[in-house]
């Protein structure tokens, strides 16, 4: 007989951890999804899904539902992210070999507008009881100076466990080192699938093929391989990157590492919002510029035909395909600037109210089958720049500019789209992305110093470069 879903949520005490969820973030194989101080922090898998191809988003969807329908739930918060949760990464790509996957921890600590909580999923038997939850939890951070409000803290060794090896394959680095960097002691960088000449090459083959109207728009990445003897600690980089970044949404899941601006869909009820970017530059090169470096930013940026038409098409390609789900929605009618330690973007926030499909208000998940890819991470029109991307890369960019984030059984879920992020391939080997969006005037060599720019968050995480 199959054992019944089963979860538990217990509320915790959140001024007994003031640091927020990033004091969580102890150990190596942590499923992690962190704004600021809040989100959702997971330990332990006791289901996994995976699938790839066009309808790996829907096939998840199916096996999420059938999951929870008949879960039993004690739930004694009740707000998004309570209950039964699954994190999850997806492929960007519709033809890549790389598992798509939904994971379901053993154990989810969570902090929302002050409230914090803790829920223990099972697909065992026994009973669930929150000092079971507890003693779960603490079994899991081992020896640590997170305070849950049980009994006390006892200690803290925040490398207390090591990736196991999450994404087996361990990198096969081609070419020298790519660029001049203070690199950490023993660390090597080193070119992925395209040196940067063979690069500015395919960015230039871009610009033709838009040149000809096959296409408006069309969005490029590179990848570069780290080589860290001392090894890649993925717990210190998440610390790191909620750190520097909190402004952005920092996410773990599996191997994948990284803190994306950009978020493609949330939703909570029957309210959907994304925030859209397209068009970056980096603060660097505000030094010696005239006027304050928010005032460079609205000139060079803001002022920009190419940045704004970018950005336009970015916008347009989400409004429309969030459309059909939507009784109402509403955008900014200017973008704004968005300021990270990095760079500045070109943003906007959309917002929608969904409608009923088919007697149903449509899920995360066939939210993300119907928005994903968009314009902001492959171009458009879509099935033309996804097919010159696969030419023109040389690169299966495996999660990279895929959805990642998490679900509940009440259809809430944030998924960003994974930028400024990296692949552990090993424990000692890490794997960077970055992209540009390519329109008619763009300069290879500027979109190769924007995805240094866009490497960076990374790279000083791994503490490799400053």
């Amino acid at each position: 007989m199959t054992s019944t879903f089963r979860t538990l949520t217990v509320p915790l005490d959140a001024e007994t951890f003031p640091g927020g969820l990033p004091s969580f973030l102890v150990r190596d194989d942590v499923l992690c999804w962190t704004r600021r101080e809040a989100g959702l922090v997971g330990f332990g898998e006791i289901a996994r899904f995976t699938a790839t191809g066009p309808e790996r988003f829907l096939e998840a969807d199916i096996w999420w539902r059938h999951l929870v329908l008949e879960a039993d739930i004690e739930d004694a918060v009740d707000c998004p992210g309570t209950g039964p949760v699954a994190f999850g990464s997806f492929a960007f790509s519709k033809v890549s070999a790389h598992e798509s996957r939904l994971l379901v921890p053993e154990i989810v600590v969570g902090l929302r507008d002050g409230q914090a909580w803790l829920t223990q999923l099972t697909l065992d038997d026994g009973e669930l009881t929150e000092a079971g939850a507890r003693a779960a939890l603490d079994r899991w951070l081992g020896t640590t100076s997170v305070n849950t409000g049980t009994d006390g803290s006892t200690g803290a060794n925040t490398d207390c466990a090591e990736v196991d090896d999450p994404l087996p394959g361990a990198a096969q680095a081609g070419g020298a080192v790519v660029r001049p960097l203070p690199l950490a002691a023993g660390a090597t960088l080193h070119t992925g699938s395209l040196s940067e000449e063979d690069w500015m090459a395919a960015v230039a083959a871009g610009v033709e093929e838009i040149r000809t109207g096959a296409l408006e728009k069309l969005v490029l990445a590179r990848d570069v391989v780290a080589t860290v003897p001392t090894g890649v600690k993925a717990a210190a980089v998440l610390r790191e990157l909620s750190a520097r970044y909190r402004e952005c949404w920092t996410y773990g899941v599996d191997g994948l590492v990284g803190a994306t601006p950009e978020m493609l869909i949330q939703v909570e009820g029957r309210t959907a919002q994304a925030r859209v970017l397209a068009g970056t530059l980096d603060r660097r090169d505000a030094d010696g510029k005239a006027g304050s470096p928010m005032e460079f930013a609205e000139r060079v940026l803001a002022g920009s035909e190419k940045q704004r038409h970018e950005h336009d098409i970015a916008i347009q390609s989400l409004t429309t395909q969030l459309a059909p789900f939507s009784e109402a929605m509403n955008a900014h009618s200017e973008p704004f600037i968005l300021e990270l330690p990095n760079v500045w973007h070109l943003a906007s926030d959309v917002k929608a109210e969904l409608a009923e499909v088919e007697g149903h208000v449509p899920t995360c998940l066939a939210l993300i089958n119907a928005l994903h890819p968009t314009a902001a991470v492959c171009g458009t029109p879509t099935t033309v720049a996804g097919a010159l991307i696969r030419k023109l890369e040389h690169l299966d960019r495996g999660p990279y500019a895929g959805p990642v984030g998490w679900l509940d059984a009440a259809g809430n879920g944030e998924w960003g789209i994974a930028l400024r992020g990296a692949v552990i391939e090993s424990p000692q080997t890490v794997r960077l992305y970055a992209g540009c969006g390519v329109v008619d005037g763009s300069v290879p060599e500027t979109e190769l110093a924007e995805t240094w720019a866009k490497f960076r968050p990374m790279l000083e995480s791994l503490g490799i470069s400053s």
